[in-house]
Formats: C-alpha cells, structure tokens, sequence
C-alpha cells in the first residue's frame, strides 16, 4: 500500500515537470476596464447614454494606438481605458480641473498647442457643441492628426442645453460629415445612439429629476421611488428602438468615426 502511494506521488511529480518544462503557464484572463467605468456623472437616471458610449468606444478598440490625444479631456474619466491600448495618453483642455491637469492647456477654438502629425488617435467626447468654431477646431484636428490616423467624435443631438452659456450647435449627421469633409477626413461613419424610444426614455429621466421638490428626505425619497422606473425605461428602451427603423433621425446622439488619409 505504501509502494502504491509512493508510485502515485512519483507520478505525480513527473507530471509537473512535464508540465512546466513543456506548457505555457495557465494565463489568468485580466477584466477589462470599460470606457465609462470612471466617469464621475454616470448615474441611475442616465446610464443608458454611457452605455451607448461604451459599446461605440469598445467596438473600435483595434483602431486606438500610438499616441492619443484626448480633446476636451475634462477630468479624463476615459484615460484608464484608453492605456489598454495606446502607448500614451495626452489630455487637452482649456483650463485645469480641480481632479486632474490637463497635459496641454490649449483654447480648442484657435489653435491647438501641438506639432503637426503629432496624434496616432484622437478623441473628442461630448465637445463639438460646445465650441464656437467648430469648423476651426476640425481643421486643427486634421493637422495634428497623423496621416492614416483616426479620429472618435461623440455629439448630442436630442439633448437639453448644457453647461451654459457655452453650448451652441447641434449637428444632424449631415451636418457632421460635411464639416469633417471640409476638413480634409475620409471614411466618414456616423452612427446614432440609440432611437426615438432612446430619447424618449433619457428626457423623461431627466425631467422627473428636475421636477422633485422638498426637504433633502423627501428627494431621497423620491429618486429612491423612481429608480426602479427609471431601470425599466432604461432597459426596454434599446428593445423598443429595434422598432424605429430610421433611428439616426430621432437619436439621443451621434458617434462618428473619422479617418486622415495617407
């Protein structure tokens, strides 16, 4: 029984060996960050919208490389996912915030402080609307942009008024590809963010928000009563814009992919 156990032990041992000497180690598969996992304003009542931007981000994750160029960067809540693929991660911005510096300090509407050919990729969420030269800011973007190299653009279009007074255009898709044209882009694809049902769904979210009144308690109480509506109306809203065959008219908002040629 003892030379049994021995033997077992023996072999055992040997398959080890064998093992390390002629396996790949077993590759523990690391979870990957998602594009809005960080972003300090996704909330109950609108996580819808940061999903769209998930999935549109996460669909051209073979496309980022190189330098990227973060325009309009905010607080870079994208930055974390981003160094998943790209060698570096440059933030511009305006003006710092007060949870991160920006890495250029630029004005998006004149001339953008960097060198020509500078970005591999570029990506500007949720900024169009806010310049007020936009077709400038484009034609920066083409400069800086190396040639081959792509460009991410994400822009509301049924959205309410933000960060005022600094909010002045809406762009139908139209509108985005002509200007992107203009600059000197090809291979230019827009895509909606949801539909109709999409919209609908995100504006009564938004309103109901706005409408609750009353002590600190009773808003809590409230929003704690509306979680579950706002869930569901979240959750059945992509099901439903199935239905809606020209979404992009209707949308939330616009992705658009862009590309400086060769």
């Amino acid at each position: 029984m003892k030379g049994c156990t021995a033997n077992e032990q023996l072999t055992k041992l040997l398959k080890e060996e064998v093992d390390v000497l002629f396996h790949k180690p077993r590759l523990v598969k690391k979870k990957k960050i998602r594009p809005t996992q960080f972003h300090r304003e996704r909330s109950l009542y609108d996580w819808l919208g940061f999903n769209y931007l998930d999935e549109f981000l996460e669909r051209y994750s073979d496309l980022y490389k190189g330098t990227l160029v973060d325009l309009g960067c905010g607080e870079a809540p994208y930055k974390p996912y981003f160094l998943q693929f790209v060698d570096k991660y440059v933030g511009v911005d305006w003006v710092e915030s007060a949870q991160y510096k920006p890495d250029v300090i630029s004005d998006l509407n004149r001339k953008i402080d960097l060198p020509d050919d500078f970005a591999d990729t570029l990506i500007s969420i949720s900024v169009l609307e806010h310049l007020c030269e936009p077709q400038r800011f484009l034609n920066e973007c083409f400069r800086i942009l190396k040639k081959g190299g792509y460009m991410f653009i994400q822009v509301p279009w049924q959205w309410t008024v933000h960060s005022p007074p600094h909010d002045y255009f809406r762009y139908t898709p139209f509108a985005l590809d002509y200007m992107l044209r203009k600059s000197g882009f090809i291979d230019i694809k827009v895509e909606p963010a949801g539909g109709i049902f999409s919209t609908i769904v995100l504006k009564l979210n938004y309103l109901s928000l706005r409408l609750i009144r009353g002590p600190l308690y009773v808003r809590l109480l409230v929003k704690y009563v509306l979680v579950p509506f706002w869930t569901m109306g979240q959750l059945f809203a992509p099901l439903l814009d199935k239905l809606d065959k020209r979404k992009i008219n209707e949308a939330p908002g616009y992705f658009v992919i862009a590309r400086k040629p060769f």
